[in-house]
């Protein structure tokens, strides 16, 4: 793997409220994401003089996660709390689409995209950890994640693939052949096949990746999808990953109780439909921590943190 080029903020936006965990960006530049305190928000002015503009959009009244542009202005959110929302961008209307499956709850939505056919195909990180105790399932490594489809007009999603290792972004491929999911707590992109003679399984993509995968965006279909890594490599942590289940829940228990604090590298690259690494961006004493998304917005990379106040505005490196 190429040497990293380095990932420089050049700007911090504060936008008044914690953890914007996924950032995307519309046709005018315009950067939304979602807050602790149930709010989405849309940020104009990224690179003006004067500053950048926030704006409340809806509040969803639980944690929102990742979100997805539709075309009729209305944003697909991944609630942690709530299940699989619609938002109506101008009304401010917030209308659950899926809250369980099987009768269960969706406890721990993650990621989303909409397909053309008018379906939604969204991931659960975890179905044994709730958001607030993230770090358990990458401790005890429970490969309870999930990859969902919700078919149109309906209301139960199936299970397109389990038995994923803390399931997080999701991206299409550009002719809707197959998915790309981020498995942060195995280091990898998996590959779903939604159409050909492999349709409903799945292989790898890219692994033993140089970080822990979060969210994955993707601008247009020519261009790369882009994979936030939320935190570097931890080696003591594949060590225990191999041990006996009980050793693994054990240390989730202390893990879930323990202060946590990100450490200060940072990373981001971009792929392409054949797998290959296109882009590989890192930074070391980062001032700005855990980046668990990026969007290419005004001619630059936009950085989302769970851990953060704000969103962080890097250079964009030059395409290949």
């Amino acid at each position: 793997m190429d040497r990293p080029s380095e990932l420089v903020p050049l700007r911090y936006v504060a936008i008044g409220g914690r953890g914007p965990e996924d950032v995307v960006s519309d046709a005018r530049g315009r950067v939304l994401t979602g807050v602790e305190d149930g709010r989405i928000l849309r940020i104009d002015g990224l690179t003006e003089p004067s500053g950048a503009r926030v704006e409340v959009l809806a509040e969803t009244g639980g944690r929102p996660l990742g979100l997805e542009l539709l075309p009729d202005d209305a944003l697909l959110v991944c609630d942690a709390e709530l299940g699989l929302l619609r938002v109506d961008l101008g009304e401010g209307i917030v209308r659950i689409l899926a809250d369980s499956v099987a009768g269960e709850r969706l406890r721990f939505c993650s990621n989303a995209v909409a397909l053309s056919d008018g379906s939604v195909c969204f991931t659960v990180s975890s179905r044994r950890y709730p958001l607030d105790q993230w770090i358990g399932d990458l401790v005890e490594h429970t490969g309870t994640g999930r990859l969902l489809r919700l078919a149109p007009g309906s209301e139960s999603p199936e299970v397109l693939l389990e038995g994923l290792q803390f399931a997080n972004g999701l991206a299409l491929s550009a002719d809707e052949s197959f998915l790309v999911v981020a498995e942060t707590g195995a280091r990898r992109l998996t590959r779903y096949w939604l159409t050909g003679d492999r349709a409903g399984r799945s292989d790898p993509f890219v692994e033993n990746l140089p970080g822990m995968p979060d969210n994955l965006w993707r601008g247009t279909p020519d261009g790369p999808v882009w994979v936030s890594l939320a935190g570097p490599p931890v080696p003591p942590l594949d060590l225990l990953h191999r041990t006996a289940p009980a050793v693994r829940g054990a240390a989730a228990r202390i893990a879930v109780r323990a202060p946590f604090r990100p450490t200060g590298t940072i990373g981001a690259l971009a792929v392409d439909d054949q797998g290959t690494i296109v882009h590989r961006l890192a930074r070391r004493r980062s001032g700005y921590r855990m980046v668990t998304s990026v969007c290419e917005a005004a001619g630059h990379l936009v950085l989302g943190s769970l851990w953060e106040r704000g969103i962080a505005v890097c250079e964009r490196p030059a395409p290949k």
